[in-house]
C-alpha cells in the first residue's frame, strides 16, 4: 500500500503536480506523504527537467534524512 502511494505521488509529480512539498535548504525539497508514520522523500530539481531522488524516511528520522539529502545534493552538484 505504501509503495503504491509513493508511486502515485511520483507519477503526479512527473505530470507537474508535486503536491505537499516544502524547501528544506540548499535546493533540497521534501515531499510529504500523509500515510502511516508520515513518509518523506527528498529530492532536487536540475536543469528544469531532471529530478534526482536523494533519500527518504519518515517523521522520526526527518532531521538526519534532511542532512543526508543536503550532503548528497552537494555531492551531485560537485560531480555535475
Amino acid at each position: 500500500m505504501v509503495v503504491a502511494r509513493i508511486q502515485a505521488r511520483l507519477r503526479r509529480m512527473s505530470l507537474g503536480h508535486p503536491g505537499d512539498v516544502k524547501h528544506v535548504g540548499e535546493g533540497v525539497r521534501e515531499m510529504r506523504i500523509d500515510h502511516g508514520p508520515g513518509y518523506r522523500l527528498y529530492y532536487i530539481h536540475r536543469r528544469s527537467v531532471l529530478v534526482v531522488l536523494l533519500t527518504g524516511g519518515d517523521k522520526s528520522s526527518q532531521q538526519s534524512d534532511i542532512a543526508q539529502a543536503i550532503t548528497l545534493a552537494a555531492a551531485w552538484d560537485q560531480n555535475e
